[in-house]
């Protein structure tokens, strides 16, 4: 869910979208299973939501998945 309509705003890509975002600028470039640990520490999060909230950032060019590795769009 992009904006949910509950009372429970950190279970929104744009949220957990905001987190990863926070991560890759901290650590630059990394695999993707790895920004998914470290976002794991940052905040629990399921698998499916990672992949939801890099599917957005990519949609909206502020990611880009390049060969195992996910960077930052200039």
């Amino acid at each position: 869910m992009l904006l949910p309509d509950n009372i429970h705003p950190e279970n929104s890509v744009y949220y957990n979208g905001a987190i990863l975002l926070q991560v890759l600028q901290n650590g630059g470039k990394m695999e993707m299973f790895e920004l998914y640990e470290k976002a794991k520490g940052v905040k629990a999060m399921s698998f499916p939501l990672f992949v939801l909230c890099l599917d957005w950032l990519y949609l909206i060019d502020a990611a880009v998945l390049n060969s195992g590795e996910v960077e930052l769009c200039s």
